[in-house]
């Protein structure tokens, strides 16, 4: 008999997820920011496959053993933030760290109601990536990070007033921008790591094409090659930026227009066919990304070798 997989436990509200952790209902309903001695506790108590329905950044002050970023391991002993968006999957039956937090914010998305943050926190790369692809600090980094927790950590603790969701919206947005930065650091400081996914995607992409697997599967997706490098679209599309400044989606169209271009220079077959093996439905819409990718159609471009 197949053994029954357990659900992850859903906290609906930061009131719920404080009796479950065992500690005080927070002064706000909507945000939360634990200190070291609440995360303790937290840690201790929260069951290990969860779900949250507000966002959660998280920093622990060293991660010991090895710590999976992307598909690779690596060793890390400096601190780290971590992210989780609402509606994610937090944690599993392995224990990957067991080092408690120093400090870890909770919001729930109503809180940034009415504020232009409500939208532009979706934008953030990193809320999409698994929860086990950590941004690394230096020790500069780090006290950054650290000073923004205790302003929210104080106004909280504050006696709330007219400005206090103003002041506390600000100093998030200004968490995230310097985690946006230090992420672009550690791609550009990953890169040798980086480039072994590019050269892993290149190969994946060659052979999609060269196998002819666009013919029975369609053009290949951003997911499907995520999910060959076991990595999230997101983290995919970051790298590329980084290392070709161009996203994944733009990647493919590359890739595919050069598997495009060998055909009608070496082979016979008509533009149609050319079109239906490469994965499009309509040679309309090849003929279109062609003349689009190459300021030329085709035909045009098949010309060219007769």
């Amino acid at each position: 008999m197949k053994k029954e997989e357990k659900q992850p436990y859903n906290f609906s509200s930061l009131a719920e997820a404080a009796r479950t952790f065992g500690i005080p209902e927070p002064n706000h309903p909507l945000i939360a920011i634990l200190g070291v001695e609440s995360t303790q506790i937290v840690e201790h108590n929260v069951p290990q496959s969860h779900v949250l329905n507000f966002y959660k950044i998280s920093y622990k002050p060293r991660l010991s053993g090895r710590i999976k970023y992307g598909q690779h391991y690596y060793d890390f002993d400096e601190g780290g933030l971590l992210f989780a968006a609402p509606g994610q999957i937090i944690g599993n039956d392995e224990n990957q760290s067991g080092v408690c937090s120093q400090y870890t914010l909770l919001v729930h998305p109503d809180f940034f109601l009415s504020y232009a943050l409500a939208k532009k926190i979706k934008q953030y790369g990193f809320f999409s990536y698994s929860a086990n692809e950590a941004l690394h600090l230096s020790d500069k980094e780090k006290a950054t990070i650290i000073s923004i927790f205790e302003i929210i950590e104080e106004e909280l603790n504050s006696r709330l007033d007219d400005f206090s969701q103003d002041v506390i919206i600000s100093q998030i947005e200004l968490l995230l921008n310097y985690a946006n930065r230090f992420y672009r650091r550690q791609f550009i400081t990953r890169k040798a790591v980086s480039n072994s996914l590019l050269q892993n995607l290149e190969e994946i992409l060659d052979a999609y094409f060269e196998n002819e697997t666009s013919l029975k599967n369609g053009i290949p997706t951003v997911q499907y090659l995520a999910d060959k490098l076991h990595i999230s679209p997101s983290y995919l599309s970051d790298m590329l930026r980084s290392l070709t400044g161009q996203n994944a989606q733009q990647h493919i169209h590359n890739k595919l227009i050069e598997s495009a271009k060998e055909r009608l220079s070496v082979t016979t077959l008509s533009v149609s066919e050319i079109a239906y093996r490469l994965g499009f439905e309509h040679p309309q819409s090849f003929s279109k990304l062609f003349k689009t990718k190459t300021s030329q159609s085709p035909v045009e471009f098949r010309k060219r070798f007769n």
